[in-house]
């Protein structure tokens, strides 16, 4: 039997996840497939191919594809399902939409977001927003899951495998692609940032969000997130939120402004290398996480921090 990898992509680029997954498969030590599924896919399927330890890509092109559902996406991927004992993908807002899809039209159970894989159907996982590891086994004959991307080095290129096309069933109904709206930035993305700069409700409003983190983040060359508190108070779009239920980082340096530190929050940031907590309560949560911690007024020490830089 083989393992799936559904490659996220943004129709010209890989996601860089898709690297770590495939460094993930290796664990199952069988063949490792990549799908990709666009409406132009000679781009996407030559970066792919060149991924070390990819054995073949598996090509849909359509244009129904330009701006595929994860009902359509899980469709698709239920066509060669039989082919596979294992399918995967980098756990993020992509795969956490469609692989859910994909298991429940298979019958089987959905692991996401597994932290070591430790056989070949043996995985470690967080529970209570990653404060408890639970290792969970399943007894699926076909084992659907995403994988944290942070826990695995990303594969490496020099590969050449080869292709093989796939038909592409009927658009899903139910559902249909409406619009999308683009957040243009300079900064990294946020799930691959080496150094990321968030900021919480203490900031007080959307103004105030961007007129104190962004000069920092701008000297440090980094990305900017957000506490979920944040974003429900409308300083930040919900793509910036690190959490649970948002991105979950691991940069190398991780400065949390004026946020307490809830679990929820902490568990999409606690594998930061680094964290550096500035809040003005002494008692805040996100100081039992934090290496270096400041207990001051944001407003005054984050420009002061800038300017020092």
């Amino acid at each position: 039997m083989r393992t799936l990898i559904i490659a996220e992509h943004d129709g010209q680029h890989l996601n860089e996840q898709v690297a770590r997954a495939v460094t993930a498969a290796q664990q199952w030590q069988q063949p490792v497939d990549v799908l990709i599924a666009a409406a132009h896919t000679d781009a996407l399927a030559a970066q792919a191919a060149a991924l070390q330890g990819v054995s073949s890509v598996l090509v849909a092109t359509d244009a129904s594809l330009q701006h595929a559902t994860a009902e359509h996406l899980a469709d698709l991927v239920v066509t060669v399902a039989a082919n596979y004992r294992v399918i995967l993908a980098a756990h993020s807002a992509f795969s956490k939409n469609v692989l859910p899809r994909v298991a429940a039209l298979l019958d089987v159970n959905m692991l996401s977001d597994v932290l070591e894989i430790v056989n070949q159907n043996t995985y470690v996982r967080g529970i209570y927003a990653g404060n408890v590891l639970a290792t969970v086994q399943s007894t699926d004959a076909t084992q659907v899951l995403t994988v944290r991307g942070s826990k695995f080095a990303a594969a490496a290129n020099g590969n050449a495998a080869g292709t093989q096309t796939l038909s592409v069933p009927a658009a899903a109904e139910g559902s249909r692609w409406v619009a999308e709206a683009f957040n243009k930035s300079e900064r990294p993305p946020l799930a691959a940032a080496k150094v990321v700069v968030s900021g919480g409700r203490a900031l007080g409003s959307a103004d105030a969000f961007a007129e104190v983190l962004a000069p920092l983040a701008d000297k440090l060359h980094a990305a900017i997130g957000a506490s979920r508190a944040a974003v429900d108070a409308g300083y930040a779009p919900n793509d910036l939120q690190v959490g649970q239920t948002g991105v979950v980082v691991a940069p190398e340096l991780y400065i949390a402004v004026g946020i307490s530190g809830a679990i929820q929050h902490a568990y999409g940031m606690k594998d930061s290398k680094v964290v550096v907590a500035i809040n003005q309560d002494p008692e805040a949560q996100i100081f039992k996480i934090a290496d270096y911690g400041l207990v001051a007024d944001l407003f005054e020490a984050v420009p002061q921090l800038t300017a020092a830089l």
